[in-house]
């Protein structure tokens, strides 16, 4: 014979026969009754339970727990509860004995109150489809994660911090040691020993200005909050409930305020005023789970476990995953059985079999006053008392706009509702008080309840910005005097265009307004934009961040255009396809690098200087490959020539020259002096093959080191506008002067070149000592 409890989920339960050996208990019939429960068919699963107990001299405590676990699963309540007491007045229900009846009157519930529809396998189910996940009931917290939320206290930004990522945190958020990472990204949060903030970071100076101003009231309520936290970590319970107190006075409305105030009276075993705080937070959110949980919990506290089990029964059917509270709804129902069993005041059950349903059994008066509520929605026309309540494998299709969550007030008359009643859900909530969880009824025919008005949801989905208070000034670069524009914020708090904070730190490497040396952060040069300031930005200015935006823009054109304003590097002599490796330490030169990576052209000019001019009239554009920057800001740029040019005009632009410019390319030949200019090329080629051959070893191993291997001869050497490369790479090794070295540059004629080039070898072999 079957015996043991059964678990939570959608398996049978099978209690424990008292005396299994009894006379008059039948084995067979006992296994044909789990067989007609498993098929669903309850009603000959009953019949088989009344027929043995019947048999019986004395009620089997084990056989009245099956008949009325049978009898919940089959919706008959009234009559389950006659089994379950009978079972109780033999022997105390344990809580485990009680988690079907739990789950069938949280399920009805839900599906008939709150208008969810659930089956009997899948009401354990997580909301996210998969078993065994157990909630906590935070995620159904209805406070609106707006922009200003910190993502980590989830309360508005209270002395906002931010971090190397650019997301930004409450700074007391920060500061607990379990925050390692950041809640957006995941980049790990690099904490110096100090204050314990990200990179010894304070606070966002624009953005706590914003709050302050945009929020005045909550922004004032959040500071009390956080304070009465931080006096209830040190135990300074009163001084805590002080501030909170403060808070609320301010914002009523915030939940999770309301939420720890609860606690924190709770914890002061102040159960009265815990009570008052849950009912507030039920009233504001009546479909938040934590918060009938928290109600719950302060009512059983309290002593008042009839209706604290009313909110348990409210928690399972808003979250039928959370375990722990299915337990706890199983703990005060079996004190509720108990205590009616305990009290000599309330007669004692007489045997199941003596009287009529109404005298035979008298119901617990706490039980039935939790229970009343969850009498049928609607009654079957032409169905019975016992089929009409609770009906689970045969509900009604309930209509969901009229039905809502209400936490009732019982009356005292009808305590024996339901007990074979054919009264609706309606009737009986119209002759109750108002209920106290915040819905009204409507007064009329159908008794359906009003819903809450809705309330108009802000652009940023949870607080409205006043319009009136947000301006450009609020949102200002102190460098630029525009609106930001890529605001990126230093580790000293203070924020600036990125472009702009850029160009300081290329002069000196503090900050610009207070002066704190920023050589650490120049090194990481993690300039990460300030995400929520580009977002207000975004939504509050898009507008004026629009026309921000255009003005970039045309500056970055502008920029990119290397023919009219080519960036100019004075500096050394540069060839066409030779590496020309830098090393950038100057301010103006920084930015100048900058701009070319920024534009996309990643080119700049390269000229010689000229005691006249500034720099020559001829030069090569270079491209960088790849650029390496040192913590103090300078950096190695890796460039190779591309090609020459021709300086048609001189200026500048931010302290470095530019130039207007047109671009070198050789004449090309054809016919007989095409000819002539193969059998030129191909005999200079060999005569510098020659001489880089005849070096000594340390000179070539120089020459390899910086330059490479002497390029191979091209078959056509008019291919390129700047002629072959070995030319240029035979250049750039012999030892020639500059302004002879800019001469060779300038020309078009790769006769000319070549040439010139014989002549300098030739020069240079007969000066080579022997």
């Amino acid at each position: 014979m079957e015996t043991g409890i059964r678990s939570h989920q959608g398996e049978l339960l099978v209690h424990p026969l008292s005396n299994p050996g009894a006379a008059g208990i039948c084995p067979e019939m006992l296994e044909v009754a789990e067989e007609a429960n498993r098929a669903g068919d309850f009603s000959l699963a009953v019949d088989i339970y009344s027929s043995q107990l019947a048999d019986l001299q004395q009620p089997d405590r084990g056989l009245c727990l099956r008949k009325a676990d049978t009898l919940a699963r089959a919706g008959r309540i009234s009559e389950a509860l006659d089994s379950y007491c009978t079972a109780a007045s033999l022997g105390k229900l344990r809580p485990e004995e009680l988690p079907l009846l739990v789950e069938i009157i949280a399920r009805t519930l839900r599906e008939k109150e709150l208008g969810i529809p659930g089956t009997l396998n899948g009401f354990g189910k997580s909301s996210s489809g998969e078993d065994g996940v157990e909630s906590n009931g935070e995620c159904e917290e209805d406070e609106a994660l707006d922009l200003f939320s910190c993502r980590l206290c989830k309360c508005l930004l209270h002395e906002p911090i931010t971090v190397e990522c650019g997301h930004t945190f409450c700074k007391h958020c920060l500061e607990d040691e379990t925050v390692k990472d950041c809640i957006h990204c995941k980049q790990k949060l690099n904490k110096k020993d100090g204050d314990g903030l990200p990179n010894g970071r304070r606070l966002n100076v624009v953005l706590s200005g914003l709050m302050d101003k945009l929020f005045a009231t909550e922004s004032k309520a959040r500071k009390f909050w956080v304070e009465g936290e931080m006096l209830w970590k040190t135990r300074n319970l009163l001084d805590a409930l002080e501030k909170y107190s403060a808070a609320v006075d301010l914002v009523p409305s915030s939940g999770r305020l309301l939420c720890q105030r609860a606690e924190l009276h709770m914890e002061m075993r102040n159960f009265s005023q815990a009570v008052q705080d849950a009912n507030s937070l039920c009233r504001l959110k009546p479909l938040w789970t934590k918060a009938h949980c928290l109600k719950a919990t302060a009512l059983s506290k309290a002593g008042r476990n009839d209706e604290a089990l009313q909110e348990y029964f409210l928690c399972v059917a808003l979250k039928p995953d959370w375990t722990k509270v299915k337990l706890e709804a199983q703990r005060v129902l079996s004190e509720l059985f108990s205590s009616v069993f305990e009290n000599e005041d309330l007669p004692t059950p007489l045997h199941p079999l003596q009287g009529g349903l109404a005298t035979r059994l008298i119901k617990p008066p706490a039980l039935l006053r939790s229970l009343r509520p969850l009498t049928p929605l609607t009654q079957r026309p032409g169905s019975s008392s016992q089929d009409s309540e609770f009906s689970v494998t045969k509900s009604v299709p309930v209509d969901n706009s009229s039905s809502r969550l209400s936490v009732l007030t019982p009356a005292k008359s009808d305590l024996a509702a339901g007990e074979g009643s054919t009264k609706s859900l309606a009737e009986v909530l119209a002759a109750l008080p108002a209920p106290s969880g915040g819905l009204k009824r409507k007064h009329s025919t159908d008794e359906t309840f009003s819903p809450p008005p809705k309330l108009l949801r802000p652009v940023c989905g949870g607080r409205v910005v006043p319009a009136e208070l947000l301006d450009s000034g609020d949102l200002e670069c102190s460098l630029c005097m525009r609106l930001f524009y890529e605001p990126v914020t230093t580790p000293c708090g203070h924020t600036f265009c990125l472009k702009c904070l850029e160009r300081c730190l290329d002069h000196n490497p503090n900050c610009p307004l207070c002066k704190e040396n920023l050589s650490e952060y120049l090194a990481t040069r993690g300039y990460n934009k300030t995400l929520l300031m580009e977002e207000v930005l975004q939504r509050y200015l898009g507008d004026e961040l629009a026309e921000r935006k255009k003005i970039h823009e045309e500056e970055m054109k502008e920029l990119s255009n290397l023919n009219q304003e080519v960036p100019i590097f004075v500096c050394t002599m540069a060839f066409p396809t030779i590496p020309c490796p830098l090393h950038v330490f100057e301010p103006r030169y920084r930015l100048m690098i900058r701009r070319s990576m920024e534009t996309g052209t990643k080119q700049f000019g390269m000229c010689i200087a000229d005691e006249l001019k500034g720099f020559a009239d001829y030069g090569c554009m270079l491209q960088v490959r790849d650029v390496k920057f040192f913590p103090d800001g300078r950096s190695v740029v890796d460039t190779i020539g591309v090609s020459r040019f021709k300086v048609l005009s001189h200026g500048q632009r931010d302290g470095y020259n530019t130039a207007k410019i047109e671009y070198l390319e050789d004449r090309k030949v054809e016919g007989e002096e095409l000819v002539d200019l193969l059998r030129l090329h191909d005999s200079v080629y060999e005569q510098a093959n020659s001489w880089f051959t005849s070096l000594k070893d340390n000179m070539k191993s120089q020459i390899l080191s910086h330059f490479g291997h002497l390029p191979s001869k091209d078959p056509d050497p008019q291919a390129s506008p700047s002629g072959p490369a070995w030319c240029w790479w035979l250049l750039a090794v012999l030892p020639l002067e500059n302004r002879a070295q800019l001469t060779i540059l300038a020309m078009t004629s790769l006769k000319g070149r070549l040439i010139a080039i014989r002549r300098v070898l030739i020069f240079v072999t007969r000066k080579r000592p022997r």
